[in-house]
């Protein structure tokens, strides 16, 4: 082992429990002493399940002492977004009010599918309440901090999970992305994200947002460890209705394939401007070492974020009807103000929306037809100092809270598979993000460009230096 144990991805824990050099108790031990250590200052859990962890790597043990063949998570850690069902826990997702939910009677799909490759699941992770957030920031349960620099956002709404990893106290998290709640932490931690293909991976036994938006995916410091638990958790699910009824697509034998054969554009037009230099260079960066030379625009993406927030915020809205109307002031202000207006909006917007979304998907897949992969940026800066309320981007002041977004909301619209690529260019101690883009199903090619840049150094997800 050439790291830590409290420190090792999940594929080294995993193989090191495997070979014996490693018992999966003392590699969940580790990890519930990091956790202890670090989370004080980060906030990144709101829940800790050291007994069911123990227990459960002690299982694992004796399994591999009975001769048994272990699981590709064979010991290894993880945490999932306190909006996946565990079972015994009320689902918070980031909620006061869902604190009074009935305890769930199991773990959610991917929690079982992951626990079933051998991982061990250790703990619930802080988020933006009802994942309606960029921040990293919930009233409630206070701000998850940037590991890199603790005075900074994690990002949102998977704030804790960017936090919990990037700071080595678990190496995956399990997160959802509705607007770019994978990819805007991955950024701002400097974490390889994965959002898979709308459908790909079963939602059951999670608290939902947009139901037409919400992607459920994995973060981790490595290609490798991205890939190992994504074909863990692929498979059609009865539970899930909205889940296409795909067969299993493994990604992790094809990592080192090689990317000689694709073609890589970089997204010009609207994913070319509105954003902080930072956000272009680490662009231009990446392109430039994969030779991609080929600009192309994608088409109406401006318009594509617009009618994704109406629907966002209609969808919203209408789940949490009921609990605004009768709980209004237990609500984050902020969340709250966003569902009410989101009750306002004229049926007939929405209706608009979802018929460009139609056009829109149609319209980015004939743009698959000339490029294989499209680089963009993730997030429009790198992560912004906590409680900041505005940012300037091409000199003009807007809203924080609601601009992170800008780069990644026209790409979960259609549902496009995305992996998200940690940069860090000019000695700055913050990383920023780029999107490799894919066409639908598509995963696999996305990884195998993440595994070429990290391989050649281009992209890192180091554990912060706490």
């Amino acid at each position: 082992m050439s790291a830590p144990v409290d420190t090792l991805g999940a594929a080294e824990t995993a193989a090191a429990v495997r070979s014996g050099a490693l018992s999966a108790r003392d590699a969940v031990v580790a990890c519930l002493a990091r956790i202890a250590a670090l989370d004080p200052r980060l906030n990144a859990f709101t829940s800790v399940y050291a007994t069911r962890a123990i227990a459960r790597a002690e299982a694992i043990d004796a399994r591999r002492a009975r001769g048994e063949t272990l699981g590709p998570l064979a010991g290894a850690p993880f945490a999932v977004k306190n909006l996946f069902d565990i079972e015994g826990s009320p689902t918070l997702a980031g909620s006061k009010i869902n604190r009074e939910r009935t305890p769930a009677s199991s773990d959610a799909t991917l929690v079982q599918r992951l626990e079933a490759a051998d991982a061990v699941l250790v703990g619930a992770l802080n988020m933006g309440e009802y994942a309606y957030d960029f921040t990293g920031e919930n009233q409630h349960y206070g701000a998850s901090r940037n590991p890199h620099d603790p005075e900074h956002m994690s990002g949102g709404s998977s704030g804790g999970s960017g936090t919990a990893v990037a700071a080595g106290m678990v190496p995956l998290a399990l997160s959802s992305d509705t607007n770019g709640s994978i990819r805007v932490p991955s950024s701002f931690c400097g974490l390889f994200g994965l959002k898979p293909t709308y459908g790909r991976l079963s939602r059951a036994g999670t608290f939902p947002f947009v139901a037409s938006l919400d992607h459920l995916g994995p973060m981790a410091r490595s290609t490798a460890d991205l890939a190992l638990a994504y074909d863990a958790m692929q498979g059609a699910d009865a539970r899930d209705h909205a889940q296409a009824r795909r067969p299993a697509e493994p990604v992790f034998a094809e990592l080192d394939k090689g990317i000689a054969s694709l073609r890589v554009a970089r997204a010009g037009g609207y994913f070319a401007s509105g954003g902080h230099p930072d956000c272009f260079a680490a662009v231009a960066h990446v392109a430039r070492a994969l030779g991609a030379s080929k600009e192309v625009e994608i088409p109406e993406a401006r318009r594509a974020r617009a009618a994704a927030y109406l629907i966002t915020m209609a969808e919203g809205a209408a789940l949490h009807a009921e609990r605004l109307a009768a709980r209004a002031g237990d609500f984050d202000i902020e969340t709250r103000d966003r569902l009410i207006a989101g009750t306002m909006g004229p049926g007939h917007w929405v209706a608009r929306a979802q018929k460009f979304r139609l056009w829109y998907r149609d319209a980015v897949a004939k743009l698959f037809e000339e490029v294989d992969i499209v680089l963009a940026p993730a997030t429009p800066t790198r992560a912004p100092r906590l409680g900041q309320k505005t940012m300037v981007l091409d000199g003009v002041e807007m809203s924080a809270r609601a601009n992170i977004g800008i780069f990644t909301q026209p790409i979960s619209f259609i549902g496009l598979p995305v992996v998200a690529a940690p940069v860090w260019t000019g000695g700055e101690r913050l990383p920023i993000g780029v999107q490799i883009i894919a066409a639908p199903w598509r995963e696999d090619l996305a990884l195998r460009v993440a595994r070429q840049l990290e391989r050649d150094g281009i992209v890192a997800a180091p554990v912060a230096a706490m």
